[in-house]
């Protein structure tokens, strides 16, 4: 059973570019299962853009803000989880 670990929370988002900017709470890797979740927001993805400042990052660390590519839109608050099998 996958058990979901907070991940970060999304601060803002990028609509023309599909961006959210998540601010990092936990780790998370190139590759790694996510789940975002709010009000409105809920659906899977898996990690394959992040980055700090324009650069591409493969890990991001607790306390870290990142632009994180995401496949649908996200909301301020919105909260991402990891997914742990």
């Amino acid at each position: 059973m996958a058990e979901k670990v907070v991940a970060g929370k999304v601060t803002h988002y990028f609509n023309k570019i599909g961006v959210a900017v998540v601010k990092v709470e936990a780790e998370l890797r190139k590759g790694d299962k996510i789940s975002i979740e709010g009000k409105t927001t809920n659906f899977q993805q898996t990690v394959e853009s992040m980055q700090i400042e324009h650069k591409p990052i493969d890990v991001a660390k607790p306390g870290d803000m990142i632009g994180l590519k995401v496949n649908e839109r996200v909301r301020p608050g919105d909260v991402v989880y990891k997914i742990v099998e």
